[in-house]
């Protein structure tokens, strides 16, 4: 079942209708194209509820996606390189989130770093196919992933915070 927070946060992203992944070359820019329009739609909602945490791109052909995610966490933001290729089988498969830098450091992640979303995002996914994507996966997957484990990473000191140089780069 899902909860009032939750369907407040899916209600905010438009859902999706072409049912295509990268090996469907006719339908894989449409559906490239509706992902790009949730995803502005969903950031730009973020950004007006103060709570923009994550910016994407992908590659010319829309299988390979990085950015850029924070968490902040007692008034300090922590900073994370986010990376995720679109499963052939998308959408029917949700696309794996990896936060390389925190390979390792926690038992709810896989080998290279992609976090585990299995008991809880994947069968959600899996019961709203064609209609999710790339926004839901930051929204309903990453989001609830670094709420949780974030602080706990860094309540062990396994995340430290970086202080940024005038320049913006880390120290």
């Amino acid at each position: 079942m899902v909860d009032a927070a939750t369907r407040k946060t899916l209600s905010n992203i438009p859902l999706l209708k072409t049912k295509a992944g990268p090996r469907d070359k006719d339908l894989w820019p449409s559906r490239l194209k509706e992902e790009y329009q949730s995803l502005i739609q969903y950031v730009n909602n973020n950004k007006e509820s103060d709570n923009d945490w994550f910016r994407l791109e992908s590659n010319k052909d829309g299988t390979r996606w990085f950015g850029k995610c924070w968490h902040v966490h007692e008034l300090l933001k922590y900073e994370f390189e986010i990376e995720f290729d679109i499963p052939v089988t998308y959408p029917q498969t949700a696309p794996e989130i990896a936060i390389p830098e925190l390979d390792g450091k926690t038992a709810k992640m896989y080998r290279g770093g992609k976090i585990c979303l299995t008991d809880h995002f994947k069968p959600l996914w899996a019961k709203n196919v064609p209609k999710f994507g790339i926004g839901h996966a930051m929204a309903l997957g990453l989001g609830p992933w670094l709420a949780v484990e974030i602080p706990d990473l860094i309540s062990k000191g396994l995340v430290l915070y970086k202080e940024k140089e005038e320049n913006g780069a880390s120290k």
